[in-house]
């Protein structure tokens, strides 16, 4: 550092020679070169300035004329697309009407073909003229169809016969024959033939003739008469029952065994229970009188249940109270095997059968699921075996199982009353005996 200061003292001694005049001169000159610098410069920088600025408002206005043609020309896009959309609208309704104009004239031909209506669907057609002539076409024929008229025609009699005479058409959905043989309501026969349906309907058929209907009516209402309707027929207690199948025929027989067991029954329980009354007054009278020994040569020649009971009670009726009692009970529960017979095997069957039901309700519907998977659903009759087995079975249980339940529980009821009974006319000879000991 020291040494630095030194050199540095020496060269400004050194420059000290130099005038001093000399180093004004020279500084006023570069001075005056450097202002006149400062100066060009300055103005430079002002033409400079006001130059950027005339181009930043041509610039702006430049900017703004173009704002000024993208919003006038947004506008134009606007409605430009305003105008297209509707267009496309318009085309579209067009097109549309066409199409509808176009369906409801192929629909009208369908239909009023059947009418023998020709409805000119050539392309070349006015739409809407062919539209308007099947709309007044469809009106006239609504009249008509509406309306009651008679014609001269033939139809078919229930026996197959062909005989002529008047057809009363009511609209397009009925109608009636009347002739010299028969009259009454008509049912499609196939192909455009009408027949005489096999129900009743003479009188029907001769009151539209004379125009004398009356408030009931009587009429088969058909769709068309290209297919055959079948005559009704009243199904018969055998063609239900087969409808069962096997399930129904198993239900049935159980049915049948039921009643029979429960007539048995009806038997055993109207011995059991016979003469009670007369035995317990002859075998009273006997013991009132003192005469107790006398009273089972008295009622030897009874039989059943009550009759065996007293018997064994009279034999027993010197012992004391509680075995007597004892002796009782056991010989009405002796009894009671012979009472209570086939008393639970009925109400078994009776909760069997619907049981057997149900099952043939399965087994139905699996059979007619298996005839939709085979053939599927286009013909019903093909469906009616299943479901009639389903219904059928159904109908079976509960058909043998209410009066086996009911009937069951009754006789239940009465063999009770049975064994009741026995026991306070044995018990009644008891005490009336201690009673006379005592």
């Amino acid at each position: 550092m020291k040494i630095f200061s030194t050199i540095l003292i020496a060269i400004l001694l050194a420059f000290t020679s130099v005038s001093a005049d000399e180093l004004s001169d020279a500084y006023q000159k570069e001075f005056a070169f450097l202002k006149a610098q400062k100066t060009e410069l300055e103005q430079r920088l002002q033409k400079e300035k006001q130059l950027h600025e005339k181009e930043i408002v041509k610039a702006k206005e430049k900017v703004k004329k173009l704002q000024n043609k993208y919003v006038s020309l947004s506008e134009e896009y606007k409605t430009l697309e305003y105008k297209v959309e509707k267009a496309n609208e318009t085309l579209g309704d067009e097109t549309s009407n066409k199409e509808i104009i176009s369906s409801v004239i192929m629909q009208a031909k369908s239909l009023l073909d059947e009418y023998n209506i020709q409805v000119n669907d050539s392309p070349k057609a006015n739409g809407s003229e062919v539209m308007r002539k099947a709309f007044n076409d469809t009106s006239t024929l609504y009249s008509k169809l509406s309306s009651v008229q008679t014609e001269n025609g033939k139809f078919y009699l229930v026996d197959g016969s062909t005989v002529k005479g008047e057809i009363i058409k009511v609209g397009n959905i009925a109608s009636y024959g009347v002739s010299t043989n028969a009259a009454g309501a008509l049912a499609p026969a196939g192909n455009g033939e009408l027949k005489l349906w096999n129900v009743p309907t003479s009188e029907q058929a001769k009151a539209f003739k004379d125009n004398t209907l009356k408030r009931d009516l009587k009429i088969f209402i058909y769709e068309n008469l290209d297919k055959e309707v079948e005559y009704t027929k009243e199904k018969t207690i055998e063609e239900t029952i087969e409808g069962g199948g096997t399930i129904g025929y198993i239900i049935l027989a159980l049915g049948v065994l039921g009643i029979l067991l429960l007539l048995i029954r009806v038997v055993l329980l109207a011995k059991s229970g016979s003469n009670v009354n007369e035995i317990t007054n002859i075998v009273v009278a006997k013991v009132e009188a003192g005469r107790a020994d006398e009273a089972i040569d008295a009622i030897k020649d009874y039989k059943g249940s009550t009759a065996r009971v007293i018997k064994a009670t009279l034999r027993n009726i010197k012992k004391d109270r509680a075995h007597i009692e004892d002796i009782v009970m056991e010989n009405i529960l002796n009894e009671s095997s012979n009472i209570d017979r086939f008393g639970n095997f009925v109400l078994v069957l009776a909760a069997v059968a619907p049981l057997l039901g149900l099952l043939g309700t399965v087994t139905g519907m699996i059979a007619t699921f298996d005839i939709i998977t085979t053939h599927g659903t286009g013909d019903p009759k093909l469906l009616s075996g299943g479901i009639s087995e389903a219904l059928v079975t159904t109908m079976l249980g509960l058909v043998v199982a209410i009066p086996l339940l009911l009937l069951g529980n009754l006789l239940s009821g009465w063999a009770q009353n049975i064994k009741d009974s026995m026991e306070q006319s044995a018990l009644h000879i008891v005490n009336l005996f201690e009673k006379n000991k005592s």
